[in-house]
């Protein structure tokens, strides 16, 4: 009769660049050989940063096995789906590639990942909300593991001053599937002998919560309440007084929100025109309703905060934004840390930011707009961590100023009125459709190219909302703006209209 041999412990990790799956992967293999064990790894790399992920392949095999067996055990270079011990996800999304691939599964796979999300590239350069329901991934991943331990890692990487590498491989000890003490986990770290102390620190955190059977679930807790502003300027105290006096509650979140982000954005009065409009809305004979109040106040604040060249500079030499950065990477007193911002204006960009009268004059002049389009064919590397690179950008954000005189402000303010319009008509026959309405700022986000398709297809869709009238019912509208933010080409767009006899 023919025995069953031993197999090795298969692990795999899938981790993406920066997030340290290289160390893992070598100090689990350090801690076999220093343990009786034959180790070996390889790795396959995957597209650069969020749209694919490394992954580390570790197979480990008793030596005193191999001797018994008279030879050296022959270990495989790549997890085959179905025959793996252990998965390790340095992020949620990456959890899911793991049981897409068939890695876990529920006989046999321990499955240890982060829940913290880091968006892909097709999520964030999605038209709409390409997010995938983090809920969702997480119902399925806990139904194809045999278990399931999830946290946060990345909170818990920053709170101990570590690298999520170190969290997983404390919870990869705490999890007790390798037959490894934990002080030959720890003194696998020690024998790294860079970083010691916070991944230390990192790896006792969770293997306590890997202990504890932490699976990333708290019990809800009721929201706590937003604390009223109380600001010292009188006139930002006047508009919050305003906001508390004349808007109903259900509302009141909102329109703080935005009063904050247009006085961020450009100046008080600017907030106020923004509350002006909002009350015409709110004197409607439907204005009672709550849905179209907060629908037209979150996104009127988002069309008046629209992102110009100024907007953009503002943004990049923020404080707050160096302070950031400093912290994401980690910068010891000490270091020195350089930004370089890659700029690329267009002409038209460029035209927009003049007073109006001059942008026009420019995009429509024959000799100064060649000369303009030859010294921005070509993007430049601006270092805003100098003081030329910040200066200049700031000249940029100083702008400002002359926000309401330029070309941008006047064709971005057209529409608005023209939106606001149209949702003060609708709100009076079909209240329902006037929030679809309103729900269409959506479509209108970014800049630059970005800026001009969504501009496109917004335009698109009023065409198709005159053109069917009355006869439009809500469910048509929202229909057609899912369309419009399917895909970047408009082809769900078109067809969409074509199904509604409205192209």
């Amino acid at each position: 009769m023919t025995s069953i041999k031993a197999q090795p412990i298969k692990i795999a990790i899938l981790a993406m660049g920066g997030e340290g799956g290289g160390v893992l992967a070598d100090w689990i293999v350090d801690m076999g050989e220093a343990n009786g064990y034959v180790a070996q790894t390889t790795s396959v790399p995957g597209v650069a940063q969020r749209t694919g992920a490394t992954i580390y392949y570790v197979e480990l095999y008793p030596i005193a096995q191999a001797d018994a067996d008279g030879g050296r055990p022959v270990l495989a270079l790549m997890p085959l789906p179905g025959d793996v011990d252990v998965v390790l996800a340095s992020e949620l999304m990456e959890a899911g590639r793991a049981v897409q691939r068939g890695l876990v599964t529920n006989d046999r796979t321990t499955l240890i990942a982060s829940t913290h999300r880091v968006f892909s590239i097709a999520e964030k350069s999605a038209l709409g909300d390409g997010r995938v329901d983090s809920a969702q991934l997480l119902a399925h991943t806990a139904k194809a593991a045999k278990r399931f331990i999830r946290f946060d890692m990345a909170q818990a990487a920053e709170a101990s001053g570590s690298v999520i590498s170190a969290v997983l491989f404390g919870a990869l000890a705490g999890s007790g599937v390798l037959p490894f003490s934990r002080a030959q986990f720890e003194a696998t770290v020690e024998r790294g002998g860079v970083g010691v102390k916070p991944s230390l620190r990192a790896f006792g955190d969770a293997f306590a919560r890997a202990q504890a059977g932490d699976d990333g679930e708290t019990p809800s807790e009721a929201a706590a309440a937003v604390p009223t502003p109380q600001p010292r300027h009188p006139a930002v105290r006047a508009l919050v007084e305003r906001v508390q006096h004349s808007f109903p509650l259900a509302a009141q979140d909102f329109l703080l929100e935005g009063v904050r982000r247009l006085i961020d954005y450009q100046d008080v009065a600017y907030a106020g025109l923004y509350l002006d409009r909002v009350a015409v809305i709110a004197a409607l004979p439907n204005g009672g309703d709550h849905r179209l109040l907060r629908e037209t106040a979150r996104h009127l604040a988002l069309w008046m905060s629209y992102e110009d060249t100024a907007r953009v500079a503002a943004l990049k030499t923020r404080a707050t934004r160096f302070e950031r950065v400093r912290g994401e990477a980690r910068v010891q007193p000490g270091q020195v840390l350089a930004i370089n911002e890659y700029m690329h204006p267009r002409l038209q960009e460029i035209c927009e930011t003049l007073p109006g009268g001059i942008g026009r004059w420019l995009m429509n002049s024959t000799l100064p707009k060649k000369l303009v389009e030859r010294f921005t064919q070509n993007g430049r590397v601006i270092r805003t961590s100098s003081l030329r690179g910040y200066l200049m950008l700031r000249t940029v954000a100083a702008m400002k100023r002359w926000r309401l005189s330029t070309m941008r402000y006047a064709e971005e303010n057209r529409r608005i009125e023209e939106w606001l319009q149209r949702i003060a008509v609708t709100a009076e026959r079909n209240p329902e459709l006037a929030v679809e309405l309103a729900q269409c700022q959506r479509l209108v986000k970014g800049y630059s190219d970005t800026h001009e398709r969504g501009i496109r297809n917004y335009d698109t869709v009023m065409r198709a909302v005159e053109r069917a009238g009355a006869q439009l019912a809500p469910a048509t509208l929202r229909e057609l703006r899912d369309a419009a933010l399917a895909d970047e080409h408009g082809h769900k767009l078109q067809a969409a209209l074509a199904q509604h006899a409205l192209a």
